[in-house]
């Protein structure tokens, strides 16, 4: 491996721990600004900072410009609609408790982008990918019933006290999963994405959002420079991970991903001040282990197929 390849590998684990800061400061934000001021904060930062690298490279924005329709549009809209449910999610949450819960459900990604790789991209997986999300369910069974006994009635009783939070966790997963899955889909073979352009839409989009609601927005040093931050870090991690994945090792820090739960939950729990009861860690911990076990469902069938690559079909 060259010293490239090393840099682009590490990269890829920073981007991971970049990703982890998101709930805890997307709820701090949310606190000062109201969630949908948080994102437009946010996403106008990291989508400046897009448009102004797009804009110093005519080789990219070439490149842009060959991209299918579909994919600018179809995962353009996935993508919009995922930050603009995870800050809602985090932000209508009703106790710092709670945001770790949101914060968990939308962690299902990684476990929901394997299923509906088996429809989307026509993947294969083996037995293990039963109990993988059998497991991934049990964790967030035990999450989302904190503070009281496991059984379907607390589940419930849970859900239906904050739905928009839940509700809106759920969706953003399954928004990111799709997303995930159509990019593979669509644009597999292209040096470039979208991404420069997704972030600095999501922006314009969370901003005519932010002018249609009143949202008490108390601005201060400290929201400044949390969005500043959390700004220069949605950026940041979006590139490094894009890197990782073309010139990188992406293996290791595919295995290494799987533990966004645990670390978000930890960086959470420090910036918030949360004291998390032991069932939380344990649910975590179980969210993660069937994520892998799902991983590792697909990638044996992959790797027992290598001599005949999987192809991802186009039927549309």
């Amino acid at each position: 491996m060259n010293s490239g390849s090393i840099r682009s590998t590490v990269g890829g684990f920073g981007a991971i721990l970049l990703w982890s800061t998101s709930v805890a400061f997307a709820r701090s934000l949310s606190e000062q600004l109201g969630p949908v001021t948080a994102a437009t904060a946010v996403y106008g930062v990291s989508g400046a900072i897009s448009l102004i690298s797009l804009l110093r490279s005519n080789q990219n924005r070439q490149r842009i410009l060959q991209l299918p329709l579909r994919y600018l549009v179809g995962c353009g809209a996935l993508f919009a609609g995922y930050t603009l449910l995870l800050f809602l999610a985090v932000g209508s949450a009703g106790n710092h408790q709670q945001v770790v819960e949101v914060g968990l459900l939308n962690y299902l990604w990684p476990i929901l982008t394997f299923l509906f790789s088996l429809v989307l991209l026509g993947k294969r997986a083996n037995w293990i990918i039963l109990p993988g999300t059998l497991l991934a369910l049990v964790g967030l069974f035990l999450v989302v019933t904190q503070g009281a006994a496991p059984s379907w009635q607390s589940l419930c009783r849970n859900l239906a006290g904050n739905p928009v939070a839940y509700t809106s966790a759920f969706v953003a997963a399954v928004s990111w999963a799709l997303y995930t899955n159509l990019t593979n889909r669509w644009v597999h073979d292209r040096e470039q994405g979208g991404m420069p352009l997704f972030l600095p839409a999501t922006a314009l989009i969370m901003l005519l959002l932010s002018c249609t609601l009143e949202e008490s927005r108390q601005w201060s040093f400290r929201a400044l420079t949390e969005v500043l931050f959390l700004g220069i870090a949605t950026y940041a991690a979006y590139m490094l991970w894009d890197n990782a994945a073309r010139r990188g090792n992406i293996v290791p820090v595919i295995a290494a991903s799987y533990l966004t739960p645990l670390l978000s939950t930890i960086v959470t729990c420090i910036y918030l001040d949360i004291m998390p009861g032991a069932r939380l860690w344990i649910g975590c911990g179980a969210l993660v282990l069937g994520s892998i076990l799902s991983w590792q469902a697909i990638s044996r069938v992959e790797g027992s197929d290598s001599e005949q690559p999987t192809v991802i079909r186009d039927v549309t």
